[in-house]
This record gives C-alpha cells, sequence and structure tokens, in this order.
C-alpha cells in the first residue's frame, strides 16, 4: 500500500467522490460540461491532494497540499449547494454528501493539526 491508502481521510474523501459521481449521473445533459463537471473535479481534487501531499518528502509540503485539498473540499460544498438550488438534487442526496464533507473537513483539519505539531 501506499502511505496515503491508510489515511482514515483519503479513504473517506475516496467514498465521498464515489458517491458524487453517482449521483451526479443524473444530472441533465446540459450540465455535463458545466456543474457536473465541476462538482466532479473539485470533488477528485480532495483525494488526489491528500495523495499527493503524502508523497511529498516533508510534512511541510503535505500542509500545504492538505490545504488544498481543504479549498477543494469548499469549493464541493458550493457546487453542491448550487446543486441543491437549482433542484438537480434530492433534499437527502444534498444533506448526506453536506454531513459527509462536514466529516472530511474535521479529518483534514485533525490532519493539518498533527503535520504541524510534530516534533
Amino acid at each position: 500500500m501506499f502511505r496515503f491508502e491508510n489515511l482514515d481521510v483519503w479513504q473517506e474523501a475516496m467514498n465521498l467522490c464515489e458517491r458524487i459521481y453517482r449521483v451526479s449521473q443524473s444530472f441533465p445533459a446540459a450540465e455535463q460540461y458545466g456543474l457536473t463537471s465541476q462538482v466532479r473535479r473539485s470533488v477528485v481534487s480532495i483525494s488526489a491532494n491528500i495523495a499527493e501531499g503524502a508523497g511529498r518528502g516533508t510534512d511541510p509540503e503535505f500542509v500545504r497540499f492538505v490545504d488544498i485539498a481543504t479549498g477543494s473540499l469548499m469549493e464541493t460544498v458550493s457546487h453542491w449547494s448550487l446543486a441543491s438550488r437549482l433542484q438537480l438534487i434530492s433534499e437527502s442526496d444534498f444533506r448526506e454528501v453536506y454531513d459527509q464533507c462536514e466529516l472530511i473537513g474535521k479529518m483534514i483539519s485533525s490532519l493539518r493539526n498533527r503535520l504541524r505539531n510534530k516534533p
């Protein structure tokens, strides 16, 4: 296994990717190059940046990529909120993904704190 695959936050981010990909399959064809593409790119970026950061040589570099992952998480929440406002997703799909994003945000924050406070 690669180092990042052992991280609970990476695994949870991958679960979020799967969920958003599945739900966004039902978005209208007109959104294929719009919101569908945007939300998918931002959600993939969360786990990808965690993985890339874990592969860097130092904890400060890892923290930088964790911070980028945080930005991608916020972007995903924003896109998901728009999908809800446009009534492209159900309230339950919105809430489940939103709650999962909150959990990932807490996990990312915990990882960042551990990396910054390492002796």
